[in-house]
């Protein structure tokens, strides 16, 4: 079993999965999660059916062993991150992920810096995940990242599904008392809780309990 056993990061029907939130929060029971956080993503939400949402992860989060928590997964645009401030306001955290796609690891960083700034905003998603396909930031540009990120008391996630971000961004993130959380960006049930990267990754980094942003609940 994990030592740091939650997932942060998973989909249901309610945007692009494909199990409902009660299957979701079985799975991550099944495989001995001490955390399990609900993230749909945010332009399949209008109001209306956020407050369903919200309320259905309570119900079900009430009857569960573990704790589950409400969040959704906001776009990074140029506009900045598209979470109203209505939503945020019921949730109790929220993802900013890049999903456009770029010309330039500057316009991406570019990007972050707009979540950074963000006070909506808990958790900079899968950071690095384009970076294959786009190129690499300058370390001048990953320093101006952590530091915004340490000014602003923001996490990122360890993405097992990306494997971002990289060995020593995260032992940076450690050493700079960012906090860290782990992510399957599970769609489907049984995806739910695969987080052995993202917990190979931060013990390799010399992570403890206390680097993570949920530890309270760990």
């Amino acid at each position: 079993m994990p030592k740091f056993a939650h997932d942060a990061h998973t989909h249901t029907v309610y945007s692009d999965g494909i199990g409902g939130i009660a299957e979701n929060i079985a799975a991550a029971e099944e495989k001995g999660l001490r955390l399990l956080g609900i993230t749909d993503h945010v332009h399949y939400l209008s109001e209306r059916t956020l407050s369903r949402y919200v309320r259905e992860i309570k119900r079900w989060g009430g009857e569960a062993e573990i704790t589950v928590l409400a969040g959704i997964e906001g776009n990074l645009t140029f506009n900045g991150v598209d979470v109203p401030d209505f939503m945020a306001r019921k949730l109790d955290y929220v993802i900013a992920s890049v999903h456009e796609w770029l010309e330039s690891p500057s316009q991406y960083i570019e990007l972050v810096k707009l979540a950074l700034i963000d006070e909506n905003v808990t958790v900079i998603g899968h950071f690095g995940a384009n970076f294959p396909h786009i190129g690499y930031p300058t370390l001048e540009e990953l320093e101006e990242v952590l530091e915004l990120a340490e000014a602003n008391g923001k996490a990122f996630e360890i993405s097992s599904r990306y494997r971002v971000p990289d060995l020593e961004f995260v032992r940076e993130c450690i050493r700079r008392g960012i906090k860290l959380t782990f992510a399957s960006d599970a769609h489907y049930p049984p995806a739910v809780g695969s987080v052995s990267w993202s917990e190979k990754v931060f013990r390799k980094a010399g992570g403890r309990k206390e680097d993570l942003l949920f530890e309270e609940f760990l």
